[in-house]
C-alpha cells in the first residue's frame, strides 16, 4: 500500500517523461518469497472476486424476480467490484509476479483511479441503501414498485465517485507507486498543502460522511425492530428484515475491510515519517481488496431469492422459462418512528399482493370480487 520509507510513495511529474524505475536506493522491499505469497493472494482474490461477481451477473439475467428496486443497487456494487478485478487487479497480480510495477507513469495513474472509483461506487452504493431500508421500513409508501429512484441513484454512484477520483489526474494530488512497489493508489505521503487538502476532503466526503448517514440510519432502523420485537411477525416483516440483516452485514464487511486502509493511510499522510513499513501497508491493502470476494458470498448466501435461484441455475436444469421470468410482487412493512410506541401498540401496514388475497378469498370462500389489495393494522 504506502510506506514511509524514502522514495517508497512519491507522486509523478507530468513534465517528466522517464518510465518509473525499480524502487529507490534505500526502499525496502518484500522478499522474494514475499512477494511470491502477494501474488498467490492476489491471484486468488482476481480469480474468486471475477467469478463470484459473474455469478450474481448471471442469476440477474437469467431471473427476473432478482430485477426488484433494492437489487439495483446490489448491482451496481457486482459490477464495481468485477470491473476493479478485471481492471485493477490483474495489474497489481502482473507486477507482483516480476516483483516491480510494470506499466510505468501512465499505467499507475490508471490503477489508482479505477481502484479508487470503484471503491467510491461500492461504498457510496451502501451508503443508498442503508437510506433505502431505513425509508423502506419506516415510510409506508403505496406506490408500486418503481425503478426510476434506484437507476437515478446508481447513476448518481458514478458521477459522485468521478467527482472525487478524477482530480488528481487534473493536478489535484496524484496517483503513485504505494505499498511494496507493485500497486498503485493515492499519493498519501506527498507532504504539500494541496495533497493534504485532497485527501482531507477524500476522506470527508468518501469516508466520514457515508459512514455516519449508515451509522444514522442502521441505528435507527435497530431501534425500530427493538420496538416491534414482541408483535406477531408477518411474512412481509420478516422479508423486510432479513434484506435488512444482509445489507447491514454487506456493509459491515466493507468498512471491516477498507477502515484498516483508511487509517493506515491518514497514519501515513500526517503521522511522523517511516512510521508504516511496506510489509505492514500490504496487508490493509489485501483486506481492502478481499471485498470484492466478500460481497457476492453475501448476496447468495444471505438472500434467499439469491440462493434459491443460485441452486436452481446450477442443479436443476429443467427450470422452466416460466418459473424463470415469474417476479415476486414487493412486500412493504411500515414501521412508525414518529410517534411513541406504546408498550402493546405499534402501528404499521402490510400490504398483499392480488395473488395472495385471491387465494385467501377462495380458502375462506369469500367473493375474489372484494378490493385487490388490503391495508392491515396490527396492535
Amino acid at each position: 500500500m504506502f510506506s514511509g520509507q524514502a522514495g517508497l510513495n512519491y507522486s509523478f511529474n507530468l513534465s517528466d517523461d522517464r518510465e518509473l524505475l525499480d524502487a529507490p536506493a534505500g526502499r525496502a522491499k518484500l522478499s522474494p518469497t514475499g512477494f511470491v505469497l502477494l501474488s498467490v493472494v492476489l491471484g486468488f482474490i482476481m480469480t474468486f472476486g471475477f467469478l463470484n461477481n459473474f455469478v450474481v451477473l448471471l442469476l440477474f439475467c437469467k431471473f427476473k424476480k432478482l430485477r426488484t428496486p433494492v437489487n439495483m443497487l446490489l448491482l451496481n456494487i457486482s459490477v464495481s467490484d468485477m470491473l476493479v478485478c478485471l481492471f485493477g487487479t490483474t495489474l497489481s497480480f502482473a507486477s507482483s509476479i516480476r516483483g516491480r510495477w510494470l506499466l510505468g507513469r501512465s499505467g499507475c495513474s490508471w490503477y489508482g483511479f479505477i481502484n479508487s472509483c470503484f471503491g467510491i461506487v461500492s461504498l457510496i452504493s451502501l451508503v443508498i441503501l442503508s437510506y433505502d431500508r431505513y425509508s423502506t421500513l419506516t415510510v409506508y409508501n403505496k406506490q408500486g414498485i418503481n425503478y426510476r429512484k434506484p437507476l437515478l441513484a446508481v447513476g448518481g454512484t458514478w458521477l459522485y465517485s468521478l467527482f472525487w477520483t478524477v482530480p488528481p489526474l487534473l493536478g489535484w494530488s496524484s496517483y503513485g507507486i504505494e505499498g511494496a512497489g507493485t500497486s498503485c493508489s493515492v499519493s498519501w505521503t506527498v507532504q504539500t498543502a494541496q495533497s493534504h487538502a485532497y485527501i482531507i476532503c477524500l476522506f470527508t466526503f468518501c469516508l466520514g460522511i457515508p459512514v455516519l448517514v449508515m451509522i444514522y440510519c442502521y441505528s435507527r432502523l435497530l431501534w425500530a425492530v427493538k420496538q416491534v420485537g414482541r408483535i406477531r411477525k408477518t411474512a412481509a416483516r420478516k422479508r423486510e428484515y432479513h434484506i435488512l440483516f444482509m445489507v447491514v452485514t454487506t456493509a459491515a464487511c466493507y468498512l471491516v475491510c477498507w477502515m484498516p486502509y483508511g487509517v493506515v493511510a491518514m497514519m501515513a499522510t500526517f503521522g511522523p515519517p517511516n512510521i508504516i513499513s511496506p510489509v505492514a501497508s500490504v496487508v490493509p491493502s489485501l483486506l481492502a481488496k478481499s471485498s470484492t470476494v466478500i460481497n457476492p458470498l453475501i448476496y447468495i448466501l444471505m438472500n434467499k431469492q439469491f440462493y434459491k435461484c443460485f441452486l436452481i441455475l446450477f442443479h436443476c436444469g429443467h427450470w422452466s422459462a416460466d418459473n424463470g421470468n415469474t417476479s415476486m410482487p414487493s412486500k412493504t412493512t411500515a414501521i412508525q418512528l414518529n410517534r411513541r410506541v406504546y408498550s402493546n401498540t405499534v402501528a404499521c401496514a402490510d400490504q398483499l399482493s392480488t395473488d395472495a388475497l385471491k387465494q385467501c378469498c377462495s380458502a375462506n370462500t369469500i367473493s375474489t370480487k372484494n378490493t385487490s389489495t388490503v391495508e392491515g393494522k396490527l396492535s
